[in-house]
């Protein structure tokens, strides 16, 4: 029973789920709109705007936190530079999900995540 679990599982172990989140997570930082299914796109959405919250308070704690979270060095510079500040007024949903049908091979629902 899965009583009182959070988040989605997406058929992974722990260890390539938190790469799969990492990496969706640095591509929608770098590229800031990113195609992938619909279940990836609502399963990092709460990991995204967590890190949005993080940066838009710019201290060195808040940075490792963040280095913490992300592959690169270069996302967190981008969070903390450019992202933070533009959403400095916004009190959260700084994301938006679109529906884009299914993909032809395999019929999965594929959607867009991009920062609003």
């Amino acid at each position: 029973m899965r009583h009182r679990k959070q988040g989605k599982v997406l058929d992974r172990k722990v260890g390539p789920r938190r790469a799969l989140f990492k990496n969706l997570a640095q591509s929608l930082v770098f590229y800031e709109k990113i195609k992938t299914t619909e279940a990836k796109a609502k399963a990092i959405r709460p990991y995204v705007e967590k890190l949005v919250t993080t940066a838009k308070h710019p201290t060195l704690a808040n940075r490792r936190l963040l280095l913490r979270r992300l592959p690169t060095e270069g996302a967190v510079r981008k969070l903390l530079e450019v992202l933070g500040p533009r959403y400095q007024a916004r009190r959260g949903g700084y994301t938006r999900i679109t529906k884009l049908g299914s993909r032809r091979g395999d019929r999965a629902a594929v959607a867009q995540i991009e920062f609003v």
